[in-house]
């Protein structure tokens, strides 16, 4: 009983702060024209530091790049999203998670598509990736259609930016201005995909040092974490969760507090050997919405990681500080999903601008095949 009324005072004071953050937020500094329109229609403006941002060295990114050069590129990626989704709507979350995973490893660069081949070895065969990453062949045809309609001109790298925005945009969720410009890389890295990528176990310490690690902020991670918000995961990265313990050494998220949810789980990964899937939202499964944020303050949050954002941690990897900031954040975006759809939509453009590192040695190509480098095509 005392357990239940602290949880019940905590969720009265996270509801209060919810509240509180969205009234301010409300008032806000002149914007810049860029816009991002809600599932509803609703437009509303986000100011993201300048028109332009820069993917690196010597390479810029804006809306128009393709206006002359490939016209209907976004109209011919949309279509095939569309397709796509409707034949399998699973394929609008993996699509999504592929800008992801690209991104978070040595900058948006279209590495993470890249074949491991004789003296080359990609990132698929990471942790994070291997038998986990799909919608390949997805991206596959697309690229084929645009070179068919301009060839060598639109980059794998933007390729997948453009299908991550329309994939969220079919699910019901909100769209933007998708920034283009990027180039492929020549190379790929397995110990980046390795050591950047969050592991679905992690605490809210991990997730923001990986997310700050490639220059996002605690609020990007809140933020980009609502992509939970469609898709599926194997029994084996929620395992503990059916245990009833935490994730990692930070990690307090502990068991379901729905019974039933929780058996129905156990039934399902009952001796599957951890291969079988489980919607991450269990509500409004191939929805884009912020149900998710829900499903956390119900302490029915599928993965370790996303139900520890609103768990608070002990021992030494504790940061209080920061944990109250996040739950908080949990709250608002439960509260108000229109608040959700415009940050999700900043932190993708934010993400979308990540550059390759210095050392990559080379600025880049557009590749004709997304699998290769066009001096292996």
């Amino acid at each position: 009983m005392a357990h239940s009324t602290t949880l019940a005072l905590h969720l009265l004071v996270v509801v209060v702060l919810a509240l509180t953050f969205a009234a301010s937020a409300s008032v806000s500094a002149p914007v810049n024209k860029s816009c991002v329109t809600g599932s509803a229609g609703a437009s509303v403006s986000i100011g993201y530091g300048g028109a332009r941002a820069s993917a690196g060295a010597g390479v810029s990114l804006g809306a128009d790049a393709y206006r002359t050069t490939c016209p209907r590129a976004e109209e011919v990626v949309r279509a095939a999203v569309e397709r796509a989704v409707a034949a399998d709507p699973r394929m609008a979350a993996s699509l999504l998670r592929l800008h992801f995973h690209d991104c978070f490893v040595n900058g948006c660069d279209g590495s993470v598509l890249l074949d491991d081949k004789p003296f080359f070895v990609g990132e698929k065969t990471a942790v994070p990736n291997a038998n986990s990453l799909r919608g390949f062949e997805v991206i596959d045809a697309i690229k084929a259609e645009l070179e068919r309609e301009c060839p060598e001109t639109v980059s794998c790298a933007d390729l997948l930016a453009i299908a991550a925005r329309d994939s969220v945009v079919v699910s019901g969720g909100p769209s933007w201005e998708v920034e283009v410009g990027r180039k492929d890389s020549l190379t790929a890295s397995l110990q980046g995909a390795n050591i950047n990528l969050p592991a679905p176990t992690s605490g809210v310490a991990t997730l923001v040092q990986k997310f700050r690690s490639v220059g996002l902020s605690a609020k990007d991670m809140v933020a980009l974490s609502g992509a939970h918000t469609i898709g599926k995961a194997r029994c084996t990265s929620f395992s503990a969760r059916l245990a009833g313990v935490g994730g990692d050494s930070e990690g307090g998220a502990g068991a379901f507090k729905d019974l039933t949810f929780l058996q129905s789980l156990q039934q399902l990964c009952t001796g599957s050997a951890g291969s079988a899937l489980a919607h991450l939202d269990l509500a409004t499964p191939a929805t884009f919405d912020n149900q998710y944020y829900i499903n956390l303050l119900s302490g029915d949050g599928l993965l370790p990681s996303d139900q520890a954002l609103v768990s608070p941690s002990s021992g030494a990897g504790a940061v209080p500080g920061v944990e109250a900031d996040v739950a908080s954040l949990v709250a608002i975006y439960a509260f108000d999903a229109s608040v959700f759809f415009q940050d999700f939509a900043e932190s993708m453009l934010r993400m979308g601008r990540l550059a390759p590192g210095a050392g990559t040695g080379t600025s880049g190509e557009v590749r004709r095949n997304c699998r290769v480098v066009n001096s292996s095509g």
